[in-house]
């Protein structure tokens, strides 16, 4: 795969016949045309949800202060006020929160969708060579993506303390899924991205806060919950604006041939 990123063709790829389209014209042509899908998705993955955080943090109307110690990430979404698995809760700004769940889940959903499995396997840059590794897990990638954008949705459609399974099965679905993904992005971009080894780091991290946070009452349940999901959330934005770059880079590509 020696020809220049920068000659794009029209010709399908076919991988694995002598008259393929190398995967780095391909893959510059899908960039180019996903710049302002992915720019958004790592925008609003990170900046809007920690943003209103913040907000109904500081909106809080409990007997006691909020704490990010020792109150879970789903009392800012509660729709009452009250006492609530021992903690006291009250949160005007609920509905916010809740919206922010699900905003920041349908842009996983929408990564999930857009982001092809050709710009996964060559890591958002096109002059990199394609990953080695078995085809599928770009497809896997971003189903756990999917799934984990899911379980958000679920979270901020169902608060707590209303139907409390279901609300912690999507809880799960985001944790368990989302922490798998940057596991595996982490590890197949590995010499390929310096940033692989953060991934890999807050999958890492995600996972096993998952596994304290289970086995492990009487712990700072909103300090070990806040690491299981801000390495998701900020993992999976990096990846956006990997992406974001690669667009542009592939744009200023598609524009010189055009050019010349």
């Amino acid at each position: 795969m020696t020809e220049s990123v920068s000659q794009p063709t029209s010709e399908p790829y076919r991988e694995g016949t002598t008259a393929a389209v190398p995967l780095a014209v391909l893959s510059t042509a899908q960039l180019a045309r996903m710049r302002t899908l992915v720019g958004a998705w790592a925008k609003i993955s990170i900046l809007q949800y920690f943003i209103v955080e913040a907000v109904v943090i500081a909106a809080w109307a409990g007997p006691h202060a909020y704490s990010r110690r020792f109150n879970v990430i789903s009392d800012l979404g509660a729709e009452y006020c009250g006492v609530y698995n021992g903690r006291s809760v009250c949160s005007p700004l609920h509905r916010l929160m809740d919206a922010s769940f699900i905003a920041q889940g349908l842009a996983m959903i929408v990564g999930a969708v857009l982001l092809s499995s050709v710009l996964f396997r060559v890591a958002g840059k096109p002059s990199l060579p394609p990953a080695t590794e078995r085809a599928g897990w770009p497809v896997a990638v971003r189903v756990l993506i999917g799934v984990s954008g899911l379980g958000t949705i679920v979270v901020g459609l169902v608060p707590e303390d209303t139907i409390s399974g279901l609300h912690y099965t999507g809880a799960l679905l985001f944790f368990i899924p989302g922490g798998l993904a940057l596991v595996v992005l982490g590890w197949t971009w590995r010499r390929r991205r310096l940033i692989s080894a953060f991934l890999l780091l807050s999958g890492v991290v995600s996972l096993i806060s998952t596994v304290v946070f289970a086995l492990g009452p009487g712990l700072e349940v909103g300090t070990v919950e806040r690491l299981m999901a801000y390495p998701i959330t900020i993992g999976l934005s990096v990846v956006g604006m990997v992406m974001a770059r690669g667009s542009q880079q592939a744009r200023a590509a598609v524009r010189e041939h055009a050019v010349a």
